[in-house]
């Protein structure tokens, strides 16, 4: 289904990969930006506006400019080994932009990683009765868009992360990733900190270790 690259190398036992990562100038993006670097990854930033993106390290990051919502401009994927996506529905983004951004993935041919939500779609209830609650409040009108997201990318053979409440703690050394249908639903909103988040869409972007299918990032 992938096209496959033969572009990843290894140094001292590490396998260095180019990865792609769009939504590269958001928050969760730029952590992975970071960690991928400091694990001696090539990095491919997925941005929309380049002119407004810092590059941390010219000579490992190369910045292609990603509009999702115009398919016929998307930059060619080809030389990429894999693709993380960590946009989500900034303000001022009308309806369609993370079905847009699944689909060309999709239509790009390269394994990818999306990041989707806890609490939506075959999750809904996954998170405990009372994060289902705080879902349906603060993220109700998302809820549809973000599950059909979702299926573009699993049709396409991405492994689909459901993330929980993302804080801003530090990277936990308990950090785990669980099939769906395996997670325990907890009593509390479950979090994790978005440098944990990163670390793990990670392992799995350099492993393929889950495949297709819907995991739950945890710790």
């Amino acid at each position: 289904m992938f096209s496959h690259v033969a572009n990843s190398c290894s140094v001292k036992g590490w396998i260095i990969m180019r990865i792609a990562i769009l939504g590269a100038s958001g928050r969760t993006g730029g952590t992975l930006v970071g960690q991928a670097l400091e694990r001696g990854h090539d990095v491919v930033a997925l941005v929309r506006t380049p002119a407004a993106f810092a590059v941390p390290a010219p000579r490992q990051v190369e910045v292609r400019k990603a509009d999702v919502t115009d398919p016929r401009s998307f930059p060619d994927l080809a030389d990429v080994d894999v693709t993380i996506s960590a946009i989500g529905i900034a303000k001022g983004d009308g309806p369609g932009a993370l079905v847009a951004g699944a689909r060309v993935l999709a239509a790009a041919g390269v394994r990818t990683v999306w990041l989707g939500a806890l609490g939506s779609g075959v999750s809904s209830r996954s998170g405990g009765l009372i994060y289902a609650g705080v879902m349906r409040m603060f993220v109700g009108s998302e809820l549809a868009e973000k599950a059909e997201a979702d299926q573009i990318a699993l049709a396409a053979g991405a492994t689909v992360f459901h993330a929980p409440d993302v804080t801003d703690g530090p990277l936990s050394s308990a950090g785990r990733i669980v099939p769906l249908a395996e997670l325990r639903r907890p009593l509390l909103p479950p979090r994790i900190s978005r440098a944990t988040l990163a670390s793990l869409l990670l392992d799995e972007a350099e492993t393929d270790k889950h495949g297709s299918g819907i995991v739950v990032p945890l710790g």
